[in-house]
């Protein structure tokens, strides 16, 4: 594509990674600022989460369609357009005054967002030849896989010190020095610009629309309601699950398609995206996880929490181009995955095993081990899921796999979170069991707190309270063993995979 024009994919690669690392901290950055957000503007706790979830929904409808709006209005033109509209969203979120302001100005955000990781994902892999995607997608994947973690501990530092508004304000220089990059080194390739119109899939667009909605509120909300036990959630699972079957019929009937269903004849491709889902549900869980873990149970702070997060995310950085020059150099993209979900498993196995005593250093190594183990894992991936798509087909499949990766990481985080709270129920009844006279531990508790506490109630309240951490961590405990074995459970898929082909000529 931009070869033809002259200029150097290392440039193309830093003008559209610019966009996506901005879309992709702005995901995670607003967590950590929601305490601070729901005083400024007078919001209570379940209304707040709707600054997350209408960004979420937004975004979750866009980036399937992204490959068709790039080939209908012009792939440049549409993330020029989604930049400039991500800006002044993000400028408008830091000026709202009243909450429903700020949930409007996130959801147009969400959709001015969307476009931006598959699109920018399309113009790497068309900017790099094809034997050269590995090294394309260690590039993308060092912002896909780093901006999560770099989120939170970037906008709790920002909240701190600057106030809430920043974190949206400080899209603005980004994002116009992304718009200019853009404007200078990306161009269409022939097959957009010479495309004719094609009719709007108006009936598809709809039924995406309502379907992913419907999911993205769902998984956002279900653990809160109870899953099934609520009607609301209910209501919406049989509605995404009716939209998204009708959706899927339609798709595969109409001649031109919002999102072409058909580009999963590839068998690599298929198998790629169900690797990526299962992956990323992993993944995010244990994203999830160890914060909490780290401040609700050893009482770090947000800064500390992230230190314990930021060596994986180095570790992340640094070894995803090695993870792309082992590819380049003909490394067999099947295996280097194999070995990335079995360090996956490893590291979350290790996780599994952390308790109340757990120092510093002992959480950090699992986490650098587990940025390792992402940069085995995400390169050969997305190399081995493209190897066979051709130029033409790239902007929908990227579309769709970032789609699977997204929605593969919600699923993750809700069905985590609802792990980890049933079985703190679960650990908590079990241990409650103990705490009767006949136990030599309970009453060795009790002596031994008399001599502080005169009071039962004083002693009985202080060894609830330790029931409680302890029924939590066994909670924790299970929630990584479930993680560490999804990714054990992967491991025989990679054999299914075809072996990359290599082009015979290398490029120069």
């Amino acid at each position: 594509m931009n070869r033809v024009k002259g200029i150097n994919k290392w440039v193309i690669a830093l003008s559209v990674m610019l966009p996506t690392i901005m879309e992709i901290v702005d995901t995670t950055i607003v967590n950590v600022s929601l305490p601070h957000i729901r005083g400024s503007l007078s919001v209570g706790l379940d209304e707040s989460t709707w600054i997350l979830t209408s960004y979420l929904v937004s975004n979750a409808i866009i980036i399937p369609i992204t490959g068709w709006l790039g080939n209908t209005f012009g792939r440049k033109r549409y993330l020029m357009f989604s930049i400039f509209a991500f800006t002044v969203m993000s400028f408008l979120c830091g000026y709202a005054d009243s909450f429903y302001m700020l949930v409007a100005f996130r959801f147009l955000q969400g959709i001015a967002g969307g476009g931006l990781q598959p699109i920018s994902q399309a113009i790497l892999l068309e900017s790099f030849p094809k034997e050269q995607r590995g090294l394309a997608m260690a590039v993308f994947g060092m912002g896909v896989v780093v901006g999560p973690v770099l989120g939170p501990v970037f906008g709790g530092w920002i909240t701190d010190n600057w106030g809430w508004r920043w974190i949206f304000y400080i899209n603005i220089p980004v994002g116009i020095l992304s718009f200019i990059m853009i404007n200078m080194f990306v161009f269409d390739p022939d097959y957009i610009s010479n495309s004719k119109k094609t009719k709007i899939d108006y009936v598809g667009l709809s039924l995406l629309t309502v379907g992913v909605g419907a999911l993205q509120i769902l998984l956002d909300n279900a653990q809160r309601k109870d899953w099934f036990a609520s009607h609301f959630i209910t209501t919406l699972a049989i509605l995404s699950a009716i939209s998204l079957t009708l959706f899927v019929i339609n798709e595969l009937k109409v001649k031109n398609p919002v999102v072409n269903l058909r580009i999963f004849r590839h068998p690599s491709f298929s198998i790629g995206n169900m690797i990526m889902f299962f992956g990323f549900f992993g993944f995010f869980g244990t994203i999830v996880l160890l914060p909490l873990y780290l401040q609700n149970l050893m009482g770090y702070t947000a800064f500390l929490a992230g230190l314990v997060l930021g060596p994986g995310a180095l570790t992340t950085f640094l070894f995803m181009p090695l993870s792309g020059k082992l590819l380049e150099r003909g490394f067999d993209a099947r295996r280097l995955l194999f070995v990335g979900l079995a360090m996956n498993a490893v590291a979350v196995y290790i996780m599994a095993h952390f308790n109340l005593s757990a120092d510093f250093w002992y959480v950090i190594m699992p986490r650098g081990l587990q940025g390792i183990a992402v940069a085995f894992f995400f390169v050969p991936l997305a190399a081995a899921t493209f190897a066979n798509v051709e130029n033409e087909e790239v902007g929908n499949a990227s579309g769709i796999f970032n789609f699977i990766k997204n929605i593969g990481g919600s699923f993750g985080t809700s069905i985590v979170m609802t792990i980890l709270t049933r079985r703190e129920q679960f650990h908590q009844s079990r241990l409650v069991e103990n705490l009767t006279p006949s136990n030599d531990a309970f009453n060795s508790a009790r002596v031994f707190l008399s001599h502080t506490f005169s009071s039962a109630s004083q002693q009985f309240g202080i060894i609830y309270k330790e029931l409680l951490k302890q029924s939590s961590m066994l909670a924790f405990n299970d929630a990584f063993y479930f993680c560490a074995v999804i990714f054990i459970l992967l491991m025989p898929t990679v054999l299914i995979m075809r072996k990359p082909q290599r082009a015979s000529k290398p490029y120069e």
